[in-house]
């Protein structure tokens, strides 16, 4: 989601473009005022990305987003007003073939829910959700999709379950307010991974405090470790210990660096940097490529053989040749040419 002023229409289309750049799919941005609203038919136009309006307390906003030629909705059923003005809205994005997210929070939940289940509780999140998705059923709108989000992971792990269990709608999933990049990264990867591991969720959002072009390269962490990206992008390095004779750390680092500069590739590319013998070809057999270290030595191998035996100042040449070679590789694969 973007954390411009939606009504600075240049700086948050600079934004959704980096986010663009940096593997998002699809952009949320916040819809305050009717001047945010005013901006979305541009905004929409012109953006690098599907654009999602987010609208809460108004549902008046919704009906301008929808016709601005926003991409799909994200409404709040704990604040979007009442079922008048929520069915008003599913029949004009009915009309206009806009998706709906449900996007129930944990800390804005229906006072009544919340207090006949005594507090904020997963059952009654999941609730909130398909009573409202039930609304836009009875409108004849069907293309929905559903988030529980909230900011302690074990109340959204058991929603999630939950709804999941009683719907086959979409369902998109995320920690709302994790919190930086330290706690934040954490919060995200135990909660997102735990449901994608069991099957759960469609779309993610990794929700960190800060730029939210950050938030990109964690969100396909989570999935490269899952191994839910068929062209995941993986460093397999060791934690070091006495018998460690190069810069295992520094070296990770710059082949990280290398990795997340890359084209989109068709591939899986694994590369391993590890500190010594114990840890080297052998521990690291399915890496594609890698280098193994000793005392100012080290060995570079590829898929589990030592391919050449070097000085510690050429591990990383040999090894940056090796992953340009196959993104060389990979892009003949991904374009082939056409003639006639």
């Amino acid at each position: 989601m973007t954390n411009t002023d939606t009504r600075d229409v240049a700086a948050t289309l600079a934004q959704i473009a980096a986010l663009r750049d940096a593997g998002c799919q699809i952009v949320r941005v916040a819809v305050p005022d009717s001047e945010a609203a005013a901006a979305l038919r541009r905004l929409s136009r012109e953006s690098a990305l599907p654009l999602i309006a987010d609208i809460h307390f108004d549902h008046r906003l919704a009906l301008a987003a929808i016709a601005a030629g926003v991409h799909g909705l994200r409404l709040n059923p704990g604040n979007i007003g009442s079922r008048r003005a929520a069915r008003e809205v599913a029949r004009a994005a009915r009309d206009g073939g806009i998706p709906i997210r449900v996007g129930v929070n944990a800390g804005s939940l229906e006072r009544e829910i919340a207090a006949r289940h005594g507090g904020v509780t997963a059952r009654g999140m999941v609730e909130s959700a398909l009573a409202h998705v039930e609304l836009l059923a009875a409108e004849n709108h069907d293309q929905v999709k559903i988030s529980l989000k909230a900011s302690r992971v074990p109340l959204m792990i058991e929603a999630y379950h939950l709804l999941a269990a009683q719907t086959d709608y979409p369902l998109h999933i995320g920690v709302t307010e994790a919190g930086t990049a330290r706690g934040g990264v954490v919060k995200s990867a135990v909660g997102i991974g735990s449901l994608l591991a069991a099957g759960i969720g469609d779309t993610i959002r990794v929700s960190l405090t800060g730029d939210p072009v950050a938030e990109i390269p964690v969100a396909r962490a989570i999935l490269d470790a899952l191994e839910l990206r068929p062209n995941r992008r993986e460093v397999v390095s060791c934690p070091t210990c006495a018998r460690t004779g190069i810069d295992v750390e520094g070296l990770a680092a710059r082949v990280e660096e290398k990795l997340s500069a890359l084209p989109e590739l068709r591939r899986p590319l694994t590369v391993a940097v590890m500190g010594c013998a114990v840890n080297g070809p052998g521990e690291a057999r399915e890496a594609d490529f890698g280098v193994a270290g000793g005392s100012g030595l080290g060995v570079f191998f590829a898929r589990g053989r030592v391919r050449a035996k070097l000085r510690e100042e050429e591990l990383l040449p040999a090894l940056f040749r090796a992953i340009d070679e196959f993104v060389r590789e990979d892009a003949v694969t991904r374009n082939p040419i056409v003639t006639s």
